[in-house]
Protein backbone atom coordinates (compact mmCIF):
# COMPACT_ATOMS: atom_id res chain seq x y z
CA UNK A 1 0.00 0.00 0.00
CA UNK A 2 3.11 2.27 0.52
CA UNK A 3 4.18 1.81 -2.94
CA UNK A 4 0.82 3.13 -4.50
CA UNK A 5 0.87 6.49 -1.98
CA UNK A 6 4.17 6.93 -3.07
CA UNK A 7 3.61 6.56 -7.02
CA UNK A 8 0.39 7.62 -6.66
CA UNK A 9 -0.27 10.61 -3.98
CA UNK A 10 -3.48 11.26 -2.48
CA UNK A 11 -3.94 14.33 -4.75
CA UNK A 12 -3.18 12.52 -7.91
CA UNK A 13 -5.43 9.77 -7.06
CA UNK A 14 -8.53 12.42 -6.22
CA UNK A 15 -7.92 14.33 -9.73
CA UNK A 16 -7.86 10.22 -11.50
CA UNK A 17 -10.69 8.61 -10.10
CA UNK A 18 -11.62 10.67 -6.97
CA UNK A 19 -13.32 13.38 -5.78
CA UNK A 20 -11.77 15.90 -8.42
CA UNK A 21 -11.64 13.65 -10.96
CA UNK A 22 -10.64 15.85 -13.67
CA UNK A 23 -13.74 15.29 -16.05
CA UNK A 24 -16.62 14.69 -13.81
CA UNK A 25 -15.87 17.28 -11.38
CA UNK A 26 -15.38 20.49 -13.58
CA UNK A 27 -18.86 19.28 -15.00
CA UNK A 28 -20.46 19.20 -11.54
CA UNK A 29 -18.52 22.98 -10.75
CA UNK A 30 -20.26 24.10 -14.60
CA UNK A 31 -23.68 22.95 -13.63
CA UNK A 32 -23.43 24.53 -10.34
CA UNK A 33 -21.65 28.27 -11.83
CA UNK A 34 -24.77 27.46 -14.94
CA UNK A 35 -27.36 27.45 -12.15
CA UNK A 36 -25.70 30.61 -9.61
CA UNK A 37 -25.27 32.74 -12.34
CA UNK A 38 -25.90 31.64 -15.75
CA UNK A 39 -23.53 30.04 -18.58
CA UNK A 40 -19.44 30.74 -17.90
CA UNK A 41 -18.19 32.81 -20.27
CA UNK A 42 -14.76 31.04 -21.69
CA UNK A 43 -12.42 32.05 -19.59
CA UNK A 44 -14.15 30.99 -16.59
CA UNK A 45 -15.02 27.71 -18.23
CA UNK A 46 -11.16 27.29 -18.55
CA UNK A 47 -10.97 28.42 -14.71
CA UNK A 48 -13.67 25.74 -14.17
CA UNK A 49 -11.69 23.19 -15.85
CA UNK A 50 -8.39 24.03 -13.90
CA UNK A 51 -9.07 25.01 -10.29
CA UNK A 52 -7.98 21.97 -8.81
CA UNK A 53 -5.15 20.81 -10.71
CA UNK A 54 -2.78 21.69 -8.07
CA UNK A 55 -3.89 19.08 -6.12
CA UNK A 56 -1.58 16.50 -8.11
CA UNK A 57 1.26 15.07 -6.10
CA UNK A 58 -0.31 16.17 -3.37
CA UNK A 59 0.37 13.71 -0.67
CA UNK A 60 -2.99 15.12 1.52
CA UNK A 61 -6.69 17.25 0.64
CA UNK A 62 -6.65 19.05 3.53
CA UNK A 63 -3.25 19.10 5.01
CA UNK A 64 -0.70 21.65 4.32
CA UNK A 65 0.11 20.86 0.94
CA UNK A 66 -3.59 20.46 0.22
CA UNK A 67 -4.03 23.62 1.30
CA UNK A 68 -1.63 25.02 -1.27
CA UNK A 69 -3.47 23.47 -4.36
CA UNK A 70 -5.07 26.44 -5.84
CA UNK A 71 -1.61 27.98 -6.52
CA UNK A 72 -1.15 26.19 -9.47
CA UNK A 73 -4.40 26.49 -11.54
CA UNK A 74 -4.22 30.25 -10.44
CA UNK A 75 -0.67 30.67 -11.96
CA UNK A 76 -1.74 28.82 -15.32
CA UNK A 77 -5.42 31.21 -15.54
CA UNK A 78 -2.84 33.74 -14.59
CA UNK A 79 -0.70 33.23 -17.82
CA UNK A 80 -3.51 32.49 -20.26
CA UNK A 81 -6.39 34.62 -18.98
CA UNK A 82 -5.11 37.16 -16.97
CA UNK A 83 -4.76 38.22 -13.21
CA UNK A 84 -8.56 38.51 -12.61
CA UNK A 85 -8.80 34.62 -13.56
CA UNK A 86 -6.15 34.01 -11.93
CA UNK A 87 -7.91 35.36 -9.04
CA UNK A 88 -10.96 34.02 -9.49
CA UNK A 89 -9.00 30.13 -8.84
CA UNK A 90 -6.60 31.07 -6.39
CA UNK A 91 -9.55 32.42 -4.23
CA UNK A 92 -11.73 29.24 -5.11
CA UNK A 93 -10.37 28.20 -1.43
CA UNK A 94 -11.89 29.45 1.52
CA UNK A 95 -8.88 28.69 3.43
CA UNK A 96 -6.48 30.85 0.69
CA UNK A 97 -8.92 33.99 0.68
CA UNK A 98 -9.50 33.97 4.47
CA UNK A 99 -5.67 33.69 4.68
CA UNK A 100 -5.05 36.81 2.61
CA UNK A 101 -8.03 38.42 4.08
CA UNK A 102 -10.20 38.71 0.06
CA UNK A 103 -13.87 37.44 0.11
CA UNK A 104 -13.95 33.82 -1.72
CA UNK A 105 -14.73 34.04 -5.41
CA UNK A 106 -17.77 33.05 -7.30
CA UNK A 107 -15.46 29.65 -7.93
CA UNK A 108 -16.03 29.10 -4.26
CA UNK A 109 -19.53 28.98 -4.38
CA UNK A 110 -19.80 27.06 -7.46
CA UNK A 111 -17.28 24.45 -6.44
CA UNK A 112 -19.45 23.66 -2.98
CA UNK A 113 -22.82 23.73 -4.53
CA UNK A 114 -21.66 21.10 -7.16
CA UNK A 115 -22.06 18.10 -4.67
CA UNK A 116 -25.95 18.61 -5.33
CA UNK A 117 -24.95 16.96 -9.00
CA UNK A 118 -23.17 14.53 -7.37
CA UNK A 119 -25.10 11.07 -7.41
CA UNK A 120 -24.28 9.73 -3.77
CA UNK A 121 -23.26 6.41 -4.66
CA UNK A 122 -20.93 7.92 -7.50
CA UNK A 123 -19.46 10.17 -4.94
CA UNK A 124 -18.86 7.90 -1.94
CA UNK A 125 -17.81 5.49 -4.70
CA UNK A 126 -14.66 8.10 -6.21
CA UNK A 127 -13.96 8.92 -2.23
CA UNK A 128 -13.28 5.20 -1.19
CA UNK A 129 -11.15 4.28 -4.75
CA UNK A 130 -8.85 7.01 -3.85
CA UNK A 131 -8.70 6.89 -0.17
CA UNK A 132 -9.98 10.30 0.06
CA UNK A 133 -12.95 9.84 2.65
CA UNK A 134 -10.85 8.68 5.40
CA UNK A 135 -8.80 11.81 5.53
CA UNK A 136 -12.76 13.86 4.80
CA UNK A 137 -13.95 11.73 8.05
CA UNK A 138 -11.56 12.41 10.18
CA UNK A 139 -11.07 15.78 9.48
CA UNK A 140 -15.31 16.32 10.32
CA UNK A 141 -15.03 14.33 13.12
CA UNK A 142 -15.59 17.04 15.11
CA UNK A 143 -18.36 18.29 13.39
CA UNK A 144 -20.34 14.95 12.56
CA UNK A 145 -18.19 12.27 14.58
CA UNK A 146 -17.36 8.65 12.98
CA UNK A 147 -19.86 6.63 14.14
CA UNK A 148 -22.54 7.10 11.76
CA UNK A 149 -22.00 5.70 8.02
CA UNK A 150 -20.43 7.13 4.73
CA UNK A 151 -24.06 7.59 3.71
CA UNK A 152 -25.10 9.47 6.63
CA UNK A 153 -21.97 11.62 6.30
CA UNK A 154 -22.33 12.65 2.75
CA UNK A 155 -26.02 13.39 3.52
CA UNK A 156 -24.37 16.07 6.32
CA UNK A 157 -21.64 17.39 3.69
CA UNK A 158 -24.05 18.34 1.22
CA UNK A 159 -26.19 19.98 3.39
CA UNK A 160 -23.19 21.90 4.82
CA UNK A 161 -22.03 22.64 1.60
CA UNK A 162 -25.49 23.74 0.00
CA UNK A 163 -25.51 26.22 3.16
CA UNK A 164 -22.13 27.63 2.30
CA UNK A 165 -23.33 28.42 -1.12
CA UNK A 166 -26.19 29.89 -0.60
CA UNK A 167 -24.74 31.92 2.62
CA UNK A 168 -21.90 32.91 0.08
CA UNK A 169 -19.67 33.99 3.39
CA UNK A 170 -16.45 32.07 4.07
CA UNK A 171 -17.10 31.88 7.70
CA UNK A 172 -20.65 30.47 7.57
CA UNK A 173 -19.31 26.82 7.93
CA UNK A 174 -15.87 26.38 10.12
CA UNK A 175 -12.50 25.38 8.83
CA UNK A 176 -12.16 21.63 10.06
CA UNK A 177 -8.07 21.52 9.54
CA UNK A 178 -8.32 24.43 12.30
CA UNK A 179 -9.52 22.34 15.12
CA UNK A 180 -7.47 21.39 17.99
Amino acid sequence: MKWLQKCFPMGSRSLIFGVHQFLWHPYTVYRAWKSLYGRPNWREFICIIIHDWGYWNSPNMDGPEGRRHPETGARIARWLLGQEYGDLVLYHSRHYARQLGIPPSKLCWADKLSVIYEPKWFYLLRAKLSGEIHEYRINGKHEFGLDRSHSEWFDWLQGELVKLAEAKRGDAIPYQFERG
